[in-house]
């Protein structure tokens, strides 16, 4: 009793720990690299970045496949893991391959590793509504103040903004002036890189006091990039306002972001780390930004379109409901039956004690409460019930033919209990062995199978059904709930209403 009161305080701390999701996680253990190399088209990223990438990733240990995509001015590439590879690990590898690689690729290309999330890491959408504000506006607040803000949050990987306008000067060049001054691209590109900077100078004292010089030369406005000089003809100076115009636009766009056909719309997308509690990150998520919202412009607000704890929740809430269910049809059963109220609480006892025990086993495969893991427990809890059933009631028939005189000890009960247990227990045995092969094993043999896409959506019910059934407290609960007077079986007049009922069609039972 001692252990089993352990293990079950142990159980219902492993129940508030349990992580909770709406869904199994069925992306594949995967790395990404992205690339950028913006005004190129796709068959030049394909034969530059793409294929001197996917070529050189492969052969890294526990990889199944690398899979590589390209696209106007991009280029990702997917390195698949095994099931059992440690993601960080994983990306440890890829970086390392990463070092020797970028040789290979054209000057001024970086790739970069995706975020540390998966394919159902986006817990949360949220918009900006800012009516009357710039899109170009709305989008520095989203990149310069949201998301910094956002990103600090405990189990946030990425903050992905999307819509409206990212902010750049554009310099417009004139042909025909660029031939005129003997001019070209590269030159007013390197021209206006070179004046984009700062640098330092060495330190120097004068009275004692130190002074340390430095170089102010970053470009602020149209105005200082007008008047770079780019070439002096006979001691003219060639401006880039000379040569061609320069505004302030947005950068080019691929796409746009629509909500509800009203407009565009400036937003971000939370993406939550591999392995974190989505239902707690979420909260975090939210808390932080009724903070950020607190710095927004009068008449901003945040607008959520997208919130996984509703789903998350509604689907917790629904297995709760068909457990309460379970339980309390159990107990009116066995109550019926039985006819003995301390029977049937033997019983019905074992299945939040099952329950929650059953967690400590999901935390250390770490699997995590969601829709197919705890119908994987409303499944096993029916082998549950059906073990107690058969013991508790041969257990009440011995002991009411036992007919136990009142001073007879608990020494005696528990030899009549030990003696009926013994009977069933063989039975009970295989009923338990064939119940867990039939209902877990045969109905999930995708999980058995690596080559069957849904192995992934079955395996937290295969083995949430597992855990569940690990444990089983009937045993304890008979000796210490089984106590009274126990009337004879025929004084149930239900069990006798039935037994003549199925006489009249099978003949006599």
């Amino acid at each position: 009793m001692l252990v089993a009161a352990g293990a079950t305080f142990w159980g219902f701390h492993s129940v508030q720990t349990n992580k909770i999701d709406a869904i199994p996680d069925l992306s594949e253990n995967q790395v990404i690299v992205f690339t950028e190399w913006m005004g190129r088209s796709p068959q030049i990223m394909e034969d530059q970045i793409t294929y001197p990438l996917v070529t050189n990733l492969q052969g890294l240990p526990q990889v199944k496949y690398v899979r590589g995509s390209s696209m106007f001015g991009m280029s990702f590439v997917y390195v698949i893991f095994q099931d059992d590879t440690d993601v960080y690990w994983a990306r440890e590898r890829v970086l390392e391959r990463l070092n020797y690689a970028t040789r290979l690729l054209p000057d001024g290309v970086t790739p970069t590793l995706g975020p540390d999330g998966t394919g159902v890491g986006h817990i949360l959408w949220y918009t900006l509504h800012a009516p009357g504000m710039d899109l170009g506006e709305q989008r520095a607040i989203q990149d310069w103040y949201v998301k910094f803000a956002l990103q600090n949050v405990a189990g946030v990987s990425e903050i992905a903004s999307f819509g409206g306008f990212q902010k750049q000067y554009q310099v417009a060049v004139n042909p025909n002036k660029l031939q005129y001054y003997n001019l070209s691209i590269p030159e007013v590109v390197q021209s206006i890189r070179a004046n984009n900077n700062e640098t330092g100078g060495r330190k120097f004292e004068i009275n004692d006091i130190g002074y340390i010089i430095k170089t102010t030369g970053y470009l602020s406005s149209i105005e200082e990039i007008e008047n770079i000089t780019v070439k002096t003809v006979n001691a003219t100076p060639v401006r880039v306002r000379d040569i061609g115009t320069v505004q302030m636009t947005g950068e080019p766009r691929l796409g746009i972001f629509d909500f509800d056909g009203a407009g565009e719309v400036v937003g971000g997308i939370v993406v939550m780390r591999y392995g974190e509690n989505a239902d707690e990150v979420i909260v975090r998520v939210k808390e932080k930004m009724a903070d950020v919202a607190k710095g927004f412009p009068q008449g901003m607000s945040f607008n959520i379109v997208y919130d996984r704890s509703e789903l998350i929740h509604e689907s917790i809430s629904s297995i709760k409901t068909t457990l309460l269910e379970e339980m309390v049809v159990v107990s009116l059963v066995v109550i019926l039956f039985l006819f003995h109220w301390r029977s049937s609480l033997s019983i019905i006892i074992q299945i939040p004690i099952t329950l929650a025990i059953s967690f400590i086993l999901l935390n250390l495969f770490g699997i995590t409460s969601n829709i197919m893991s705890l119908t994987g427990i409303v499944l096993a809890i029916g082998v549950i019930v059906d073990n107690g059933i058969i013991m508790a009631e041969n257990a009440y028939r011995s002991l009411s033919l036992a007919s136990l005189s009142p001073g007879a000890g608990p020494e005696v009960r528990l030899q009549v209990i030990e003696k009926s247990s013994q009977q069933v227990s063989r039975g009970v045995f295989i009923l338990r062995s064939s119940s867990l092969l039939l209902s877990c094993r045969c109905s999930c043999l995708p999980v058995r199978k690596e080559n069957f896409s849904s192995a992934g959506l079955y395996q937290d019910i295969y083995y949430a059904g597992r855990c569940h059934s690990y444990y089983y407290p009937g045993a304890c609960t008979y000796f210490f709930f089984m106590k009274g007077k126990f009337k004879p079986e025929a004084s149930n007049p239900l069990p006798e209403y039935l037994r003549k009922f199925m006489n009249l069609y099978s003949g006599p039972v």
